[in-house]
């Protein structure tokens, strides 16, 4: 059992690790801690990062008012680490194709962040008790979806793995089906129902926040519902005389709806036109 000091600390928050190469006074860097009040990125010197793999996510980041898709790579340590870096970047590549050999993550890895030419960072992953390098030949048309859920499945507990690891979904578009099979679904239902809404990302955050998590992920689906409805009523608010009214009528045309079997973002789909068409009607 770990002693747990008394006293003044920081927040139980985890060190998140930002991969990029960095070159401040000569000397080149891989990854950085940040400041975010400041806006200030703190290059960390040690490339290496030795714990327990724990959880392999992707978490949608607004950049520039576009989603930017990150892999969240949550180490176990003396703290709670996240490693994040863009999915298509050479280094969540290079992880992702060492990790997928990896058969046993309850070892401790050495996570080590390498520079390379131009802007470029790759990973290189040891097993932590030999020293060894996880080797597997580079191969940049991998099937990046299902080595993700490979990885999350080994990572996630069989009683969750249902739940948590989504099948291939034939889509058109080779990176497209990257980015829907393997993201978490409660992240995208959330993403499907904030773009519908055209809910801001910030108020997301905000709640997310007050949550104590970063992404709908870390959340009780209970909690996620709670969310989905504080988006929609959001949108409802100005087209009934009552808040009230604005969550009755959710209540009844997309709880109910899904509850009989309607796929929710239809139900919400449909629920807006009712209401557009009925604030449309009392306006004549």
């Amino acid at each position: 059992m770990h002693e747990i000091k008394l006293g003044l600390c920081n927040p139980p928050q985890p060190i998140y690790l930002y991969v990029k190469k960095l070159e401040v006074d000569g000397r080149i860097y891989a990854w950085y801690n940040c400041e975010i009040e400041q806006d200030k990125k703190i290059p960390v010197s040690q490339r290496a990062l030795t714990g327990y793999v724990s959880e392999l996510r992707l978490t949608d980041k607004d950049f520039k008012g576009k989603d930017n898709l990150k892999l969240d790579i949550v180490v176990q340590a003396d703290e709670i680490y996240i490693v994040r870096s863009g999915i298509e970047t050479n280094f969540a590549k290079s992880f992702l194709l060492a990790a997928s050999v990896v058969k046993d993550f309850t070892q401790p890895l050495i996570i080590v962040a390498t520079p390379g030419d131009e802007n470029s960072v790759f990973c290189n992953l040891y097993d932590a008790l030999t020293k060894t390098k996880i080797r597997r030949e580079w191969n940049p048309n991998a099937d990046w979806g299902a080595i993700i859920r490979d990885v999350q499945y080994k990572l996630t507990p069989i009683s969750d793995s249902v739940d948590y690891v989504q099948p291939v979904q034939p889509q058109s578009n080779p990176k497209q089906t990257t980015v829907t099979s393997a993201i978490h679904p409660q992240d995208l239902r959330v993403k499907q129902i904030r773009t519908l809404l055209n809910y801001p990302l910030d108020l997301i955050k905000e709640w997310l926040n007050f949550q104590d998590v970063s992404s709908p992920s870390e959340l009780h689906h209970s909690k996620v519902d709670e969310l989905v409805k504080t988006m929609c009523i959001a949108w409802a608010s100005d087209k009934f005389d009552h808040p009230n009214h604005a969550a009755n009528s959710y209540e009844k045309h997309v709880v109910n709806a899904v509850a009989d079997g309607v796929d929710e973002l239809q139900a919400i789909k449909g629920w807006m036109q009712q209401v557009q068409q009925q604030t449309v009607a009392q306006m004549v």
